[in-house]
C-alpha cells in the first residue's frame, strides 16, 4: 500500500493537490454571469474544448504526422493523430489515476476525483501536443533550425544573444505550441491568456521543463531533457506555470531558474504520443503498401502473444480489418500496462527521481523499437516523404528569408513593402507591437511560417516566387 503523506528523509515531493491546480493562466475576468449552481462541466473538460474550437488546432487538419499532402483520406495528419492520442491519454489518466485511488492511503478524501481529473488533464494536453507543429512534420523543424544556421540568416541572428540563437538554431515545435496555448497577439487584443487553459494541463503538456540552454554540468540527460519547452519570449510565463505548480527546480542555487522536473502527468502524455506514433503511423506504412503486410502483421501478433496459425471466432477475409483489431488489441494491453507502470513510478516522479518514458520500461519494448525500425526503414524514408520533405526545406527557408530580409530592409524597397503587406497585422512588429526587439521580430515572423499548413506553405512560397500567380489572374 502507497503512503501519501511523503518520506520524512525526502526534502522535497511535489503534491497532487497543487499539481491539479484548476486556476487559469493568468486569472481571467468572468465573462459570463456566476450563479450558484455547479459547473456542467470541469475546467478540464473545458480545456479540452477551448483547445479543440481553436483555430490553431484546426489547422493540423492540413499538416504532415506520416506522409506530407497525402493523397489518401485513410492517412493520419497532425488532427486525427492528436485526436487518436488525446483518447488513448484519457485511458491511461484515468486507469493510472484510479489504481493511485486504491493504493494510496488517505488519496480518494483528499482527491476524490483524482481518476478523472487525470484522465480529462492528460486528454486536453494530448490533443495540444503538436499544436505548435510546423508544415512538412518533424522535418519542418529541421528547415526551420537549418535555415537560422546558415550563412542568409547570420545577418538577423548576430544580434541576438546567446539564448535567443539556440530559440530559432534548434527550433522546437514544442516551445511554439506552449507559446500557442499562453499568447495572444497585441493585433488581435490587450489580454494575454492564449486560450486561458488551466495551469494543471500547461505543466501536463511540457514534456520539456527546461529553455534552449542550460548549462552541460547541470544536465541529468533525462527524458525530460531531450528537448526544450518554451521561448525566451515565454520564460517568464513559465516561471509562473513552475510555481503554480509547485514543480521541483533541477538545479538549486541557480541563475537557470526554469529548469525544472516534469509535471508527472506528463509522463503519460509522452506516452500516449508514443503509443499512437508507434503503432499507428506503422498500420499506416502498411496501409500504404511500403510496409509488407505478412511482416506487420506476424509482429503484431506476436506481441499480443497469439500463437502463429491460431483461429480465433472470426474468420477475416480482408488483413486490412484485421490489422485494425489487431492494432486497437495492442493499443488496450499497453494503454493497462502503462497505467500500471504510472502508478508503481507515482511516488518517484513526484520526488524527482524517475526521468525515463515509460514505453521504454515495457516489457515488450525491442518488440516496438522493431515497429519504428520497420516504420522508419519503409516509410519515413520512402521516396515520396523524402522528396516531399525536402522540398519543405527549400519552401520554409525561401519563406522566412523573403520575411525577414523585407522586415529588416533598411531602404525598404518597393520590394519588401509588398512583401510586408502580405503579412497579417498580428505578425507585424509594428501599431501595439511596435519597438518589438529583433529577436521578438523574428519569433512573430517564425510564428507565422510555422504556423502555415503544409498546403498553404508551398502556395505562398510559389506566389511570391511568381511561379504561380493567385486563381482569376
Amino acid at each position: 500500500m502507497l503512503h501519501l503523506t511523503p518520506d520524512p528523509a525526502d526534502t522535497a515531493t511535489m503534491t497532487w493537490e497543487q499539481l491539479l491546480s484548476r486556476r487559469r493562466y493568468p486569472e481571467q475576468p468572468q465573462l459570463h454571469v456566476v450563479t450558484d449552481a455547479p459547473p456542467v462541466r470541469g475546467a478540464f473538460v473545458a480545456d479540452y474544448d477551448r483547445v479543440v474550437f481553436s483555430s490553431a488546432f484546426r489547422r493540423l487538419q492540413r499538416k504532415t504526422q506520416v506522409m506530407p499532402l497525402p493523397e489518401t483520406d485513410f492517412v493520419h495528419t497532425r488532427l486525427t493523430h492528436s485526436l487518436e492520442t488525446a483518447c488513448v491519454g484519457r485511458s491511461l489518466g484515468r486507469l493510472g489515476g484510479r489504481l493511485l485511488l486504491e493504493e494510496t492511503d488517505g488519496l480518494a478524501e483528499c482527491l476524490p476525483h483524482l481518476d478523472s481529473d487525470f484522465g480529462d488533464i492528460v486528454a486536453a494536453a494530448c490533443l495540444a501536443h503538436d499544436i505548435g507543429n510546423p508544415p512538412f512534420g518533424h522535418s519542418g523543424e529541421d528547415a526551420i533550425s537549418a535555415y537560422f544556421r546558415s550563412a542568409a540568416a547570420e545577418p538577423f541572428v548576430r544580434m541576438l544573444n546567446p539564448a535567443q540563437r539556440a530559440d530559432l538554431q534548434q527550433f522546437e515545435g514544442n516551445a511554439a505550441g506552449f507559446r500557442v496555448l499562453t499568447h495572444t497577439y497585441a493585433a488581435h487584443s490587450s489580454g494575454s491568456a492564449g486560450l486561458g487553459l488551466t495551469y494543471a494541463t500547461l505543466g501536463a503538456f511540457t514534456k520539456y521543463p527546461r529553455p534552449s540552454v542550460v548549462e552541460e554540468a547541470s544536465r541529468t540527460h533525462g527524458s525530460s531533457e531531450k528537448k526544450y519547452g518554451y521561448f525566451q519570449t515565454e520564460a517568464s510565463r513559465f516561471q509562473d506555470v513552475a510555481r503554480e505548480l509547485g514543480l521541483l527546480p533541477k538545479v538549486a542555487a541557480s541563475d537557470q531558474g526554469g529548469f525544472y522536473h516534469r509535471h508527472p502527468l506528463a509522463f503519460l502524455v509522452e506516452a500516449a504520443d508514443d503509443l499512437c506514433y508507434r503503432i499507428i503511423d506503422f498500420e499506416d506504412g502498411l496501409k500504404l503498401g511500403l510496409i509488407p503486410c505478412e511482416t506487420g502483421l506476424a509482429l503484431l501478433r506476436a506481441m499480443l502473444g497469439d500463437a502463429p496459425g491460431r483461429r480465433g471466432s472470426v474468420e477475416w477475409r480482408d488483413w486490412r480489418e484485421e490489422l485494425g483489431y489487431l492494432r486497437a488489441r495492442l493499443i488496450n494491453q499497453l494503454v493497462q500496462q502503462t497505467a500500471r507502470l504510472f502508478a508503481d513510478r507515482a511516488p518517484d516522479l513526484l520526488r524527482g527521481r524517475a526521468d525515463e518514458p515509460l514505453v521504454q520500461q515495457l516489457d515488450c519494448w525491442e518488440q516496438l523499437q522493431e515497429i519504428h525500425r520497420l516504420t522508419v526503414e519503409h516509410l519515413y524514408q520512402s521516396r515520396p516523404v523524402l522528396e516531399i520533405e525536402a522540398a519543405g526545406f527549400e519552401v520554409l527557408a525561401g519563406l522566412l528569408d523573403a520575411f525577414l530580409y523585407a522586415t529588416f530592409d533598411p531602404q525598404a524597397g518597393p520590394r519588401s513593402r509588398k512583401l510586408l503587406q502580405l503579412l497579417p497585422d498580428q505578425f507585424r512588429a509594428s501599431g501595439p507591437q511596435e519597438g518589438a526587439s529583433a529577436y521578438e521580430q523574428i519569433v512573430l515572423l517564425t510564428d507565422h511560417i510555422g504556423g502555415l499548413t503544409d498546403q498553404n506553405a508551398l502556395s505562398l512560397f510559389r506566389t511570391i516566387r511568381g511561379i504561380d500567380l493567385p486563381k482569376g489572374f
